[in-house]
C-alpha cells in the first residue's frame, strides 16, 4: 500500500500567521517568496505544497487578517445600539490597532494592495473587500434611519462615503508614523462633521 507521504514538519497556522506579518508590512507586491519562506521557517516547495502559491498564501492571510485583527469594523457595526455610536466606535477602535506595537501600523487590506497592472485579482479583491466595508456602514446607516437613531434626511451614500474615506486615511496617516493621539483628533473632527451632517 502507498504511504501517504512525509507530514509536514512545520505548524501550517503558526507559519501562516508570519507570511501574514510581511504581507502587512511590505504589501503584496513588495514581498519575494524569499521574504517569504524566511519569517515562515520553510523551504519553497513547503511552502507551494501547503498554500498553492504566493496570491493563495496571501488570500489566506487577508482570511486570517479579517477574523482577527481586522475584525474591529465589523464588531463596531453589528455590536453598538446606534449608528452614531457604531461609528465611533469602528473608528477608534481601528485607530487603537492601527497604531498597535505589537503589529505592523495601519490596515492590511489598505496598505498592501498591489497596482492592478502587478496583480490584477489580488487587487479587485482587496477593492472589493474594501467596498464591502463601505457598504457595511452604509447598511448600519440605512438601519439607523429605520430605528429613529439617524434623521430620515440623512444621505446614507454620501455619509458612507465620508465614514470609509476617513476610516482608510487613518490607516495611511498610522503608517506615516501618527500616533493614537493624533488619530484621535482627526476622529473627533469626523465625528463633529457626523453631527452636522445628521442635523435635523
Amino acid at each position: 500500500m502507498t504511504g501517504r507521504g512525509r507530514p509536514r514538519s512545520f505548524d501550517r497556522d503558526q507559519a501562516l500567521q508570519q507570511a501574514l506579518m510581511v504581507f502587512w508590512e511590505r504589501g503584496y507586491h513588495s514581498t519575494s517568496m524569499a521574504d517569504l519562506t524566511q519569517a515562515m521557517g520553510i523551504k519553497s516547495p513547503s511552502l507551494y505544497a501547503a498554500y498553492g502559491s504566493k496570491k493563495q498564501l496571501f488570500q489566506e492571510a487577508v482570511t486570517l487578517y479579517s477574523s482577527t485583527e481586522g475584525a474591529h469594523t465589523r464588531r463596531a457595526l453589528t455590536e453598538q445600539p446606534t449608528a452614531r455610536a457604531a461609528v465611533e466606535v469602528m473608528l477608534r477602535d481601528n485607530a487603537v490597532a492601527y497604531t498597535d506595537p505589537a503589529t505592523p501600523r495601519g490596515c492590511l487590506v489598505v496598505l498592501a494592495a498591489p497596482l492592478p497592472a502587478d496583480a490584477p485579482a489580488v487587487a479587485t479583491g482587496l477593492a472589493q473587500m474594501r467596498a464591502a466595508n463601505r457598504e457595511a456602514i452604509r447598511a448600519r446607516i440605512a438601519r439607523g434611519i429605520a430605528e429613529g437613531d439617524v434623521p430620515a434626511t440623512a444621505a446614507p451614500d454620501a455619509l458612507a462615503d465620508f465614514c470609509a474615506a476617513v476610516l482608510n486615511s487613518l490607516s495611511l496617516q498610522a503608517r506615516d508614523g501618527a500616533d493614537i493621539a493624533t488619530l484621535g483628533n482627526v476622529i473627533d473632527i469626523a465625528m463633529t462633521a457626523w453631527d452636522a451632517a445628521t442635523h435635523t
